[in-house]
């Protein structure tokens, strides 16, 4: 007579993937690395240091994919890392090099400094918070707001072009600048603007010859000038978002205004 009782069911795996984790780790490692050299007063090399964040930050999302090792933990431990490396690192890089350095030129510039620093930290936290919420209701194809890893490579290659060509955090351009671009870069990643992701690219395992000869170009590219090259192609790609913001909202509105098709006469 067979029994009546269910099977027993194996108990759930408590373990976390190896290989997708362990990139997210060094990722953290090198936001974490970034600060404190930023601090020993090595702009130039805590900016390199957000760079490999970002490098390690992009594999470990695809390598979990292709071996099929995607997790709630993963998501949410490559969110911590991400605040760290994207988030507070920046903030504090370009703190310590520039934005600590408005004090010079008074009390009112130095909270200004300080409030700069907070502000893209903060909208870093918020945009994070906000992607978690979304995912899997937003469509792939585009980010809503700017990624923390692009606002990153935004300040930090704007830290290391600067740095490269001789000048200091505390020269009256770099201070200038260095405020507007850390709010913006926050008011861009908790914005609305809509920015082309590439997880949806390339369509096929084939791509238009083109593209080969692009990929040698930008590489001598980096290869002459590594920060020059990296600030360009951030503030690039920073400002296709607005463009292609404002250009679709002209395309629905023309849209909206063209008069009705009048309907053909009966037979």
């Amino acid at each position: 007579m067979e029994s009546s009782e269910s099977p027993r069911r194996k108990p759930p795996h408590r373990g976390i993937y190896l290989l997708p984790n362990l990139l997210t780790t060094g990722a953290m490692f090198a936001g974490f690395y970034a600060i404190v050299v930023a601090l020993a007063g090595r702009p130039e090399d805590a900016a390199m240091a957000v760079f490999v964040a970002g490098l390690l930050d992009g594999l470990d999302g695809r390598v979990a994919r292709l071996t099929n090792t995607q997790s709630e933990f993963g998501v949410q431990y490559d969110s911590l890392s991400d605040m760290v490396s994207f988030g507070v690192a920046p903030a504090l890089v370009l703190y310590a090099w520039s934005l600590s350095t408005l004090q010079q030129l008074g009390p009112f510039w130095g909270k200004v400094g300080f409030a700069a620093a907070f502000i893209y930290a903060a909208c870093a936290a918020l945009r994070l918070a906000r992607f978690n919420t979304q995912v899997g209701v937003v469509d792939k194809r585009y980010f809503q707001g700017l990624a923390s890893p692009a606002a990153a490579g935004l300040v930090m290659s704007f830290v290391w072009m600067m740095s490269a060509n001789g000048f200091a955090g505390s020269d009256e351009l770099v201070q200038r600048v260095a405020p507007g671009l850390a709010i913006a870069a926050g008011l861009l990643m908790v914005s609305r603007v809509r920015y082309f992701s590439f997880k949806a690219w390339p369509l096929s395992d084939r791509v238009p010859f083109v593209v080969i000869p692009t990929v040698v170009l930008i590489f001598v590219a980096l290869y002459i000038d590594p920060p020059l090259v990296l600030f360009s192609i951030a503030a690039l790609y920073v400002a296709s978002g607005p463009l292609f913001t404002l250009l679709g909202l002209r395309r629905r509105r023309g849209q909206r205004e063209q008069p009705p098709r009048p309907e053909p006469p009966p037979p």
